[in-house]
């Protein structure tokens, strides 16, 4: 049956069929380019496994959404709907019930600096949720007096008031984090927010902002990731804690942009990362590891102009995948059966969303920390997030009147 919408007025929408399709990209790397019109949604994969192992789905359209960045699950009480948080980049933070795909906004987001690959970005919830309500959102923000007309991003700490009702609010906010210099353009924050499985630690990707050389400049969080406790105070085991320093935030360095991390069931952190024209990575982070952008990638730049690649410098850490052409990961997600186990041949493999690619891929793991991809699914449209929760995988498309998908097994 067709689900309603607040936004648009209970318009129904229809749920459309995935029906099979080869896909290889060749697209040129991308973060942000002019939405495309979506088509009917193909599912196939583009690996050489057998048929009964590849997992086969259909889409559910759950609601529609302008420039949707990121997605995070309410925590599910009994048999009561799930609820998502969805960000707009314009500014918009939305909860959604993936019932009736009612969406109900939220007030009280601070001003965003719109524009580019700039907004509101990740959102996701303090590990004492419950109790707290407390989420952290990572937004970029317009500098001011010298820095006019430059922009950074920001992290921000919230109470989410009222969430029971039609009216609610962020309160209580504060500043966690934000990157130490603003930068002329609005590309590159990357500001994916995740917590470690205990936790006590929040993970946060720093872009190198376009510039290349903040990645491997020791005086800037640019180019980074961090690791801070909840509060934004250093954990006294971070790689350069005894440094006094904005380097003893960092967990590592050398990114470009990181758009996506997850920890597997092991308790390894993993990103995935935008290369330059080609190159776009699957890493495996390491405390204190330098992954040497932009010295080496095994992409080259956008003049055509070459990049040595990993395998010249040992003493940077090479990716444990690369694509060339390149996928454009948006997202990362690992998936685990939960209550549902929708997917159970995706046990304990990475999802990621694709934007030129336009496709949701499917990356093995082993024990050893090797990697590569089994599946690839034609999605028919730019792809910004991908999300496991308890067995059920939700997709969210990118740029003008995408849709909340929701990823239901044949």
């Amino acid at each position: 049956m067709p689900i309603d919408s607040k936004i648009s007025k209970k318009k129904q929408v229809s749920l459309p069929l995935m029906v099979a399709a080869l896909l290889f990209s060749t697209a040129a790397c991308s973060e942000s380019a002019a939405p495309v019109a979506s088509t009917q949604d193909v599912d196939i994969s583009t690996s050489e496994q057998t048929e009964d192992s590849k997992p086969s789905f259909t889409t559910q359209v759950i609601a529609t959404f302008n420039e949707p960045w990121a997605m995070t699950a309410l925590p599910k009480t009994g048999n009561d709907a799930l609820e998502l948080l969805v960000t707009q980049k314009s500014g918009e933070l939305f909860v959604v019930d993936t019932q009736t795909g009612v969406k109900t906004q939220v007030a009280g987001v601070p001003k965003v600096a719109y524009g580019g690959q700039g907004g509101l970005g990740d959102v996701t919830l303090a590990p004492d949720f419950r109790a707290s309500n407390a989420i952290y959102i990572s937004h970029a923000e317009a500098g001011s007096g010298a820095d006019s007309n430059k922009y950074g991003a920001k992290v921000i700490k919230a109470t989410l008031s009222d969430l029971d009702t039609e009216k609610p609010s962020l309160q209580n906010i504060s500043t966690i984090w934000q990157q130490n210099k603003k930068i002329d353009g609005q590309g590159h924050y990357s500001h994916r927010l995740l917590f470690s499985p205990d936790g006590r630690y929040l993970y946060i990707s720093s872009g190198d902002r376009q510039e290349k050389q903040p990645a491997q400049d020791m005086s800037l969080n640019l180019g980074k990731i961090i690791r801070l406790h909840p509060d934004g105070t250093v954990p006294s085991d971070n790689p350069y804690a005894n440094n006094s320093d904005i380097s003893a935030q960092f967990w590592s360095t050398g990114h470009r942009n990181v758009l996506g991390m997850a920890f597997d069931e092991s308790g390894r952190l993993w990103s995935n990362e935008m290369g330059p024209r080609g190159g776009d990575e699957y890493n495996l982070i390491v405390k204190g590891n330098n992954y040497g952008w932009p010295v080496v990638s095994n992409g080259r730049n956008y003049s055509g102009t070459d990049i040595p690649d990993h395998d010249t410098r040992p003493e940077f850490t090479p990716p444990k995948v690369s694509w060339t052409p390149v996928i454009s990961p948006s997202s990362l997600s690992i998936y685990t059966s939960g209550s549902q186990n929708d997917f159970p041949a995706w046990q304990g493999k990475a999802l990621m969303s694709g934007l030129s690619s336009k496709a949701l891929i499917v990356v093995d793991m082993d024990a050893a920390g090797n990697a590569s991809e089994r599946y690839r699914y034609d999605m028919g449209a730019r792809i910004r997030n991908v999300l496991s929760v308890d067995g059920q995988v939700w997709l969210l498309e990118d740029g003008d009147n995408s849709r909340l998908l929701h990823l239901l097994p044949q």
